[in-house]
């Protein structure tokens, strides 16, 4: 089984009014405090409301589990001693008070410098899963296989409707703020690593962009870790659908390894349907229908996730327990964009930020 690694960015929001409150510098202190917390594992994130945190190398999904509970929880105590709660929403969901100032280091002073409304405007929150790799060829050979999956991880994790205090009418509005910077989106196919390594040097030759870490391509290698690093996901309301996700990443990543071996191909998406139909898993998240790469079409959203985990079930061995009960669970309550649609029209404001703090803790 290839290891894996998750990241998850998180929001802080005001008790109150659940709009995003610059404390992430001292939440942070708190949280190395924290028993639970390994020094340094919070990490500081492009503005002062948002911290990062990251798994340790795993190799079981029960490990990811593990590690994410205790920094969510740990994570969870510190912000409620600073009078703050902990949210994985994707979005931040009401801002009355805008900008949140950026965080104080030259990298992230230098993005505001370039481009300001982008850079204030960029309260989202990601979930990155990092799959351990023998070399880069075999990140290239995942990243042109694991392409066509886009649009359903999309969709499935779909976890920021509301931007501003309003219904964006997009099941992830996250997916589309990233999509405004210039290297995002699906990545192209490459030949191998050769050729990923010319065309991605080229652009910070040419100065299009400051230097690799600007790379925000929803599939990418790791310039830091030998992974390749899927970023297409909304970070996750539930922990276990974390978990869910991590697992089904891993599990077609296996799968393609092994059909790579055995020279079956991948499907072929064109770039504009890809392009096209990430743009609809955002918009319509798995409340209807999503796209599946196996038949090259809009299907509905339970026929597609069944075809994923028929694809992936042989891959997938005991992951699956961890897998099927909290995919079945989320095409029947909602992905988190649909849950927090529903629990704003029947809680109102203050409904919705309890609920987002309660799942983000795992209560």
């Amino acid at each position: 089984m290839l290891t894996l690694g998750v990241e998850e960015e998180y929001l802080l929001l005001d008790l109150a009014t659940g709009t995003p409150v610059a404390r992430a510098a001292q939440v942070r202190r708190a949280a190395d405090l924290q028993p639970a917390m390994d020094q340094g594992e919070v990490q500081r994130e492009l503005l002062q409301a948002q911290l990062e945190i990251a798994t340790p190398v795993c190799h079981e999904l029960e490990e990811v589990g593990g590690h994410l509970l205790r920094m969510r929880h740990a994570l969870g105590r510190a912000a409620a001693q600073d009078g703050c709660l902990l949210a994985a929403c994707a979005s931040a969901p009401f801002t009355d008070h805008l900008p949140v100032p950026v965080t104080d280091t030259v990298r992230y002073r230098a993005m505001h410098s370039d481009a300001p409304r982008l850079t204030d405007e960029q309260l989202v929150c990601g979930m990155h899963v990092h799959l351990g790799i023998p070399d880069r060829a075999t990140g290239i050979a995942l990243l042109n296989g694991l392409r066509p999956w886009l649009p359903l991880l999309v969709a499935l994790a779909a976890n920021s409707p509301l931007s501003q205090g309003t219904d964006t009418g997009f099941a992830s509005w996250r997916t589309l703020v990233f999509d405004r910077w210039p290297v995002s989106g699906p990545p192209p196919s490459f030949e191998g690593a050769d050729d990923y390594d010319h065309r991605t040097g080229a652009l910070v030759e040419d100065r299009l962009i400051p230097d690799l870490g600007q790379i925000y391509w929803h599939i990418r290698l790791s310039e830091r870790f030998p992974t390749i690093e899927i970023r297409a996901m909304d970070v996750q309301l539930r922990p276990d659908e974390a978990v869910m996700l991590a697992g089904a990443v891993r599990a077609l990543a296996t799968r393609l390894l092994g059909d790579a071996a055995a020279g079956r191909p991948v499907p072929v998406i064109r770039p504009e349907t890809l392009d096209a139909a990430v743009w609809y898993g955002a918009r319509h998240g798995c409340s209807g229908e999503v796209f599946d790469p196996l038949h090259g079409g809009l299907r509905a959203q339970g026929d597609a996730a069944a075809a994923l985990q028929e694809f992936t079930a042989s891959a997938a061995g005991k992951d699956g327990r961890h897998i099927t009960p909290v995919l079945e669970r989320t095409l029947r309550e909602g992905n988190g964009a649909a849950r927090q649609l529903r629990e704003l029209r029947r809680g109102g404001r203050e409904g919705l930020v309890r609920m987002i703090a309660d799942q983000t803790t795992g209560a």
